[in-house]
């Protein structure tokens, strides 16, 4: 990261109030310091870097709000590796478009990081039909059959009743046990949690990640999700 030098105070309080005016147009800047101004000119990358480190003090902020809980799965829903000591959560919805084209880069990042525990957190936010394809989701999660049941959903297309029992039959899921899962008011409290704590980090899309400390959203390519995990 660029040093500021020993004019970093004021640079930090002058982009942290002035960042959207900057971002607008450089000129006039009511910098009483016109070397401050001069500064700016001369390195823009600064703005960019206040930009990251505000993000990531409010990601801190957030995730302390929530506390743990963001970070453990409903057993069984998670991919790559259910042991790893590396976490990595994603809020998705199985309506979600953006969700389905961020798989192959997903695969791409599980399979060259062995030790990375994707913890999935259903978000269904995009269809009336979002919250039965996430509920049975959790019920295959109850039957060691996430991640089959987590790609046969996607390839079976949008969500409906039809689609939904035809991923759940692909994946090997048992039916009668599972709508006993989807019955259960733990299936339900399960996705409202997720629901309070999206709000919360202030996620209104699919899909979001959490990473290292940070809330991420947008469906990121595989270099992106490795620097995410990286720190």
């Amino acid at each position: 990261m660029t040093m500021i030098s020993r004019r970093s105070t004021i640079l930090i309080a002058a982009i942290t109030g002035l960042v959207g005016g900057v971002a607008g147009s450089l000129a006039p800047l009511p910098f009483k310091d016109r070397a401050v101004h001069d500064y700016l000119l001369a390195h823009p990358e600064v703005l960019t870097e206040m930009v990251d480190a505000l993000k990531a003090k409010d990601s801190a902020k957030q995730l302390s709000a929530v506390g743990p809980k963001a970070l453990q799965e409903w057993p069984g829903a998670v991919l790559g590796n259910p042991a790893g000591k590396t976490v990595l959560v994603e809020f998705m919805d199985f309506a979600c478009g953006y969700c389905k084209a961020s798989e192959a880069e997903v695969a791409k990042v599980l399979a060259a990081n062995p030790d990375v525990k994707l913890v999935i957190r259903q978000l269904p936010i995009l269809s009336p039909e979002s919250a039965d394809a996430a509920k049975m989701g959790l019920a295959a999660a109850r039957q060691g059959k996430y991640a089959a049941f987590h790609k046969a959903m996607f390839a079976a297309g949008h969500p409906n009743a039809e689609s939904i029992a035809a991923a759940a039959k692909a994946a090997g899921v048992d039916l009668a046990a599972a709508q006993k899962v989807i019955a259960d008011p733990a299936a339900q409290a399960e996705i409202e949690s997720n629901l309070a704590m999206a709000r919360t980090l202030g996620i209104n899309g699919t899909p979001s990640w959490i990473a290292h400390g940070r809330v991420l959203g947008g469906a990121l390519d595989a270099a992106s999700l490795q620097s995410a995990i990286a720190g």
